[in-house]
Order: C-alpha cells, then sequence, then structure tokens
C-alpha cells in the first residue's frame, strides 16, 4: 500500500513539475541557474559574452528562479557569480524543498531518487523539455551561451578543494624556497676522494 501510494504521488507531481524542477533532478542546483541562463538569453532577456551576463532585455517572466539570475547582475557579472550567487538562493532552497516533499530528492545530500530517476527517464523519452535542462550545456549551439556556461570555473567541493589548496601551497613552497637557493647547490653523494 505504501509502495502505491508513493507511486501516486511521483505520478501527481509530474504533471505539476516546470523545467526547473526538472533540470534539479537532472543536474543540481548547477544545472537549474544553467538552465535559466540559457532560457533567459534565449528570450534575449540577458545577454553572455565573454564570460559576463548582461541583462539586455524586458522581464517578461514570472518564475521566481528566472527572477534570481536576473537580479544576481544587475550590471554585467562573471558567469560563476551568478552560478553561485543563485545556487545559494531562497528560490533554489524552496525547489529542493518541494522536491524533497514530494520524494524526487533525497533531503540531507539532495540526491535524485529512485522515482525521481524514473520521472527523469519519462521527460527524457517524451522530449518535452529542452535538451540542456537534462543533459546540460553542452548540448547547446556553439556560441557565446555555450561557452560561457561551459567555461565558467568552479571549485571542487570537499576532497577536491582541498586537495587543490595543498597542491598551491606545495607549489608556493617549492617556488619560494628554490628562488633564494645558492647555485653551488648541494650535492647528495659522496665524493670519491684520494687516498
Amino acid at each position: 500500500m505504501t509502495r502505491s501510494w508513493g507511486r501516486h504521488r511521483t505520478e501527481a507531481a509530474g504533471g505539476t513539475l516546470d523545467r526547473y524542477a526538472y533540470a534539479f533532478l537532472a543536474g543540481g542546483r548547477r544545472r537549474v541557474v544553467e538552465s535559466a541562463v540559457a532560457a533567459l538569453t534565449g528570450q534575449g532577456v540577458l545577454s553572455l559574452r565573454a564570460n559576463r551576463l548582461r541583462r539586455t532585455g524586458e522581464v517578461r517572466s514570472t518564475h521566481a528562479v528566472e527572477h534570481a539570475v536576473i537580479a544576481a547582475c544587475p550590471r554585467s557579472k562573471r558567469v560563476q557569480e551568478v552560478i553561485d550567487t543563485v545556487g545559494r538562493s531562497q528560490p533554489l532552497d524552496d525547489l529542493a524543498r518541494q522536491l524533497v516533499r514530494l520524494g524526487l530528492l533525497s533531503g540531507r545530500r539532495q540526491r535524485t531518487t529512485r522515482s525521481g530517476r524514473r520521472l527523469l527517464a519519462a521527460a527524457a523519452s517524451e522530449g518535452s523539455l529542452p535538451r540542456y535542462v537534462l543533459e546540460g550545456p553542452a548540448v547547446l549551439a556553439t556560441g557565446p551561451v555555450r561557452h560561457g556556461l561551459l567555461g565558467a570555473a568552479t571549485i571542487p567541493d570537499g576532497l577536491g578543494r582541498t586537495l587543490r589548496r595543498m597542491g598551491k601551497a606545495l607549489d608556493d613552497d617549492h617556488s619560494s624556497s628554490t628562488d633564494g637557493a645558492p647555485s653551488g647547490g648541494v650535492g647528495c653523494g659522496g665524493s670519491s676522494g684520494g687516498d
């Protein structure tokens, strides 16, 4: 009985989810922001040139995620700054809570659940969503939007970030110790003196 209730809840959710909910299930917070940027540049509301977003047109959207993206770049802003800012915004927190409540996203780590993956597979086979929502900016046509979204650098979380900092620290230590080293060097082997 619990299984069938969960299945009905998921099926009912499929009718009420928008493209940004599917983007969250497919690629997390970053995919949501990338999808909003792609949609807004397609509508002519934003312009993306040289990894910078700029507002260029009238806002025609009423979606909270799109408003958050537009608000994040009142003037020219780097794409990564917009992704970081909107990724931590209230509209994305609300969207995550909605998906958790529907059983499509796990609460703690915000991973897509089995029900969420089934819903994504159904949406992919239906073909009603833009491909970039499910597959990311790599499927966009070659141009400034694709290049800007793919070129936005991210610092990996957790272990990746720590390793990157350690590597930089080691490079800094190594370069500072060799810059002031005497030109003679230090020998490691013994000399074969004459006896």
